[in-house]
């Protein structure tokens, strides 16, 4: 599912789940990929049928209504949508009273599975909602001898789950040590905070389906040792599918860890991200006159046709957004939607929440 694409169904959710229904008068109905869409329809036929036998007048004439529009509606189709159907229908009238009956419908970027029939007070939701929900989770794991970080990378956002400092003494010798005892104290040291990392990696990403590898780094060889020992379970040292040379180790490692594995993680959000944000942050440095940014300046750049690729904060509000999009395909400029938790999202956040690459210089 492509970020704009996520943000389309977000906002449809965002929509459906405002409104509530006095009464079970609100009706959900999802059709699987391939079904039939005939079989449906004579199933809310049915299901109009039983509506009659609903004694409150009003709850009853508005699931019956509710069930006409959507059956009026399924009618325009042909056939199922490749990925299936989700539909919804119901009195969303905000006055005790008054009757507004309405349907809504939606095509997901990923097929359904389930085919469901529901009437209730609030719309059911919930297969929408694991759609928007991140598929792409990483374990992160940063290490010297000194402290470690353990973290999530969760489609774009990096999530610190634990921080860990260790008791291993510096390399100075204090006095009244040998060389060789003090190494060997160090030692013990070491292995001991590894024990500790690796305890809290093997219970955030052990027995984790969801989690579709893990990245470790650090400075210096301390990773390697930390991977070489016996300190992480079997199934998760099966998951470690990067081991980066990094120079640091807190917040700022997670990030460096991420940036540093962009080979492996060249198909997740995060990296296409940063990738598009980092061109435009390029381009600003050095060719100022090819970039637009802030919305103003961006709309002016849309309406000379001067811009190439538009590229918005998934922050910036609906309806500016729906301006911007049809104003960029008026003009065959590629739209993106991106995140804020990325550096480079956050400072386009800052610039307005909204940038241009230019096909030239407007000025």
């Amino acid at each position: 599912m492509t970020p704009k694409e996520r943000y389309k169904l977000r906002k449809f959710i965002d929509e459906l789940e405002s409104y509530r229904g006095r009464h079970t008068e609100l009706v959900s109905v999802y059709v699987p990929a391939g079904y039939d869409l005939n079989k449906i329809i004579n199933h809310l036929f049915q299901e109009q049928g039983t509506a009659a036998n609903i004694k409150d007048k009003t709850t009853r004439n508005n699931v019956i209504a509710a069930l006409e529009k959507m059956i009026s509606h399924l009618r325009l189709y042909k056939r199922t949508p490749p990925n299936g159907l989700a539909i919804f229908s119901g009195n969303v009238a905000e006055r005790e009273g008054k009757t507004d009956i309405r349907v809504w419908a939606i095509e997901p970027p990923e097929p359904i599975n389930v085919r469901i029939y529901r009437c209730d007070q609030t719309f059911l939701l919930d297969p929408l909602k694991e759609m928007i929900e991140t598929k792409d989770i990483y374990g992160l794991i940063v290490l010297d001898k000194r402290e470690a970080n353990v973290g999530l990378l969760k489609g774009t956002a990096i999530v610190e789950l634990s921080k860990l400092t260790s008791g291993v003494p510096g390399k100075v010798k204090a006095g009244g040590f040998s060389q060789q005892r003090y190494a060997r104290l160090r030692e013990e040291a070491a292995h001991e905070f590894f024990k500790r990392v690796g305890e809290i990696a093997n219970k955030e990403f052990k027995d984790k389906p969801e989690i579709k590898g893990v990245l470790l780094g650090g400075p210096g060889p301390s990773k390697e040792e930390f991977l070489d020992g016996n300190y992480l379970d079997a199934e998760v040292k099966k998951k470690i599918i990067a081991v980066k040379d990094i120079s640091y180790t807190g917040d700022y490692g997670l990030y460096e860890l991420v940036e540093k594995s962009k080979d492996v993680l060249a198909q997740t959000e995060i990296v296409e991200e940063k990738k598009i944000l980092q061109k435009f942050f390029n381009m600003l440095a050095k060719e100022p006159n090819k970039v637009a940014y802030g919305i103003n300046e961006v709309k002016n750049a849309l309406q000379y046709g001067a811009a190439e690729l538009v590229i918005v904060c998934e922050t910036l509000d609906d309806k500016t957004i729906e301006e911007l999009e049809k104003l960029a395909e008026s003009v065959g400029a590629e739209f993106k939607i991106v995140s804020i938790e990325t550096h480079e999202g956050k400072q386009l956040e800052n610039l307005g929440k909204v940038g241009a690459l230019l096909r030239y210089a407007l000025s």
